[in-house]
This record gives C-alpha cells, structure tokens and sequence, in this order.
C-alpha cells in the first residue's frame, strides 16, 4: 500500500519509469491481472481508503494551515510556529497534503506552497469549502458513519445512537458546531444560489419567503439579482443573527426581514413564493407533511412553492455521473432520518398537502456546474 507521505511531491525531477520494449508485457501483464481489472482495482484501493485522505485535509483546515499559506509559500518550521503544531509531525502531515494535491512543493523538500485545487480550503475566498470539510470530516460526522454497518442492519439513527440526540438537537446544544453547520450551509448555498437566482422566472412574484434560510446567503443571492423583490429569511431564532448581519452587508436590509420560528409549529405569512432549499430531505414524510401543510396555510391562492434538493432517479441505471445523489441520500440515513427523494414522490407529498406539481428542472441546465446534483420542483395551491 503506498501512504500518502511516499507520493509526495518532491522537488527533484522523478526518475521516469524504463521504456517497454515492444513486445515486453505490461507492469499489469507481468502481474497476471489484466489491464481493466488492474485499473479496477487500483479505483477500488482509492475508495476503500479515502477516509485517509480526507482526514489529512480536515486536519490541514482545522489546524488553518490554507490560511496561513494564502499569502505565498510557506516553510514547515513556520507554520508549525504559527499553528503551534509538533514540527515533526506537521512535516509530514504536508507531505501528506502533497500527496492529495493541495499543496505542492516550492523552493525545497520543506517548504510548500497552496495549490489552485487548494485553494478553496482558505477561509476567506468567496468559493470557500473550509466549514464544508470541518463539518462533514468532523468527529461528530465521522463517528456516525463509522457505525454504518449497525444503521444498516437495525435501520435505526446512527447519529442519535452514536451522540444520544437527534442530529439538529446537537448542534443546538453545541453552539460552536451550530455555526459551522450554518456556516457550511451557506458555502454549499454560495455554489447553487446564482444558478437559482438566474435560473428561475421571479418576475411575477413581489415577496420571496426562504424558509429555513440559515444565514440568509440563498435570499441575499436572489434579491442582488432582482432589484425589485423583498424577502424574509425565516429560521430558528438563534440563527437570525448570522442572517441579518450577512443581508446588511449585502445592502439589503431595506429589503430583506429576518423573521424567526419553528416551522413545524407555523410558517411566516406574507410571502408569495415560499421556498425551502435543502431542508425536506432531512425529515421523514410525516415531518414533511407538516411542514407543507403549513406552507399552504399561508400562501397566497396564485402563489408557488419551490423545493430545491437533489432528486433520486427512479432507475440506479440512470445515477450515472449524479453519485453525489447516493452519497447524499447516505448521509441522510446516517443523521438525521431523512432522504433523497424522487419527482414522483415530491408530487405525491404536494398532492397530500394541498398543492399541484407544476414542473421539475435541474439547476445545472442554466451552465452552473456546481449546481450537478440539485433541481427546483415547484408547485400551486389547489
């Protein structure tokens, strides 16, 4: 097995590997296995340990060392002084981000420099993924899906089992974690809100209501687009803070209200395009109900809800490039009771709570990549 220290950049140029007369098998023919299943098999090493990898870029990001590289190269002895890291141990946890391709080395064995695939490890970048890696690669996570086996076999929570409460309650009582998840939110909103706020035909509506808004990053994104809309960000209170001080820094607090609330309980009224990014896929259909019901209890009779999630083909042939649909609908299983759904379950659970499903489209037909896995699946009231 090679270890991430052993495929470390190194500055030297590397010994090119002997030419092949003709003729000569193969390194995989000498082997006995031939070439497909060798490929197979090196794709099947890269899966069965992955978690290593991205435990050294979880321990690059939680000790900040992107940060303390944005500005140019970096020696290891000073960035071990200003992380307060074991200079030993931090050699080799770089040689280790080498090996993944985040850093790469520059001037010297020891010293290294970001990478443009790096890059978006640093906290400041708008295209950040810094709190995505410390909440997803974090021990509150990774513990849960250590004990996959058991989630599978009894079908009950891992992260209630493994952590004692459901997955929102901990992060309530853990108000550190809470903004991280909320920060990590909105780096995945940041990816996906432009292709919603082009994407979507708001020209009919005056007030757009996100309901479970987070730190406002998905509204802030659509009312820079539209000048003419209003919005209200409705969340747990805890929570509004975060979202007003990111509307006034966008310059929208004269258009934007934070409103807090349980939307189990009830739904803010005012709005006429309600919608809910993200949110439906973590709760069970009963759950889901509710929360629509109440959706309905207040929109207007020519209003619209929009769901923004990814959508589970119906046929696993057609997964195709989509494997972070599976992923996702995983992670689910794992945390927090939830899952990926389908088109047709989305209109049945519409249809239940009192709305008409009136189209499906994927985010990522209007050319933004990063929104691969996510679709808007609207509805009317009836």
């Amino acid at each position: 097995m090679t270890t991430a220290d052993e495929s470390a950049t190194t500055d030297g140029p590397t010994t090119p590997e002997e030419p092949t007369t003709p003729g000569e098998p193969t390194a995989s023919a000498q082997s006995g296995i031939p070439q497909g299943e060798d490929e197979s098999l090196a794709r099947l090493w890269q899966l069965a340990f992955g978690s290593m990898p991205a435990q050294i870029i979880h321990a690059a990001v939680r000790l900040g060392l992107p940060d303390q590289m944005s500005a140019g190269p970096r020696t290891c002895a000073e960035l071990a002084r200003a992380c307060g890291a074991d200079e030993a141990a931090l050699r080799r946890l770089l040689r280790g981000m080498a090996g993944t391709g985040i850093v790469a080395a520059n001037g010297g064995p020891d010293r290294y420099a970001l990478t443009p695939m790096g890059r978006p490890l640093r906290s400041d970048v708008p295209d950040s993924l810094c709190a995505m890696v410390l909440l997803f690669a974090g021990e509150a996570m990774w513990r849960s899906w250590g004990d996959l086996a058991e989630t599978v076999r009894t079908g009950s929570n891992g992260f209630e089992r493994i952590h004692g409460v459901p997955y929102f309650t901990y992060y309530t009582q853990h108000p550190d974690q809470d903004a991280m998840f909320n920060a990590a939110m909105g780096e995945d909103t940041k990816a996906v809100g432009p292709a919603l706020a082009q994407g979507y035909d708001f020209a009919w509506c005056d007030t757009v209501v996100d309901i479970g808004g987070g730190n406002g990053a998905l509204l802030s994104r659509v009312l820079a687009a539209h000048p003419g809309l209003k919005g209200i960000v409705f969340d747990r209170p805890e929570v509004l803070a975060q979202a007003r001080k990111l509307v006034a820094e966008a310059g929208l607090a004269d258009r934007c209200t934070a409103v807090g609330g349980d939307a189990f309980d009830a739904v803010v009224p005012g709005g006429d395009l309600y919608v809910l990014k993200s949110v439906l896929h973590d709760w069970d259909d009963d759950h889901v109900l509710k929360l629509l019901r109440n959706c309905r209890d207040v929109i207007a009779d020519d209003g619209r809800i929009l769901v923004m999630e990814p959508l589970m083909p119906t046929r696993a042939e057609d997964l195709g490039p989509a494997h972070g649909i599976v992923t996702t609908d995983m992670d689910l299983l794992v945390t927090t009771r939830g899952r990926v759904r389908t088109e047709g379950e989305f209109a049945g659970l519409f249809a239940a709570a009192g709305f008409r499903h009136t189209m499906t489209r994927k985010l990522a037909d209007h050319g933004y990549l990063e929104a691969q896995y996510h679709s808007v699946v609207e509805g009317v009231p009836v």
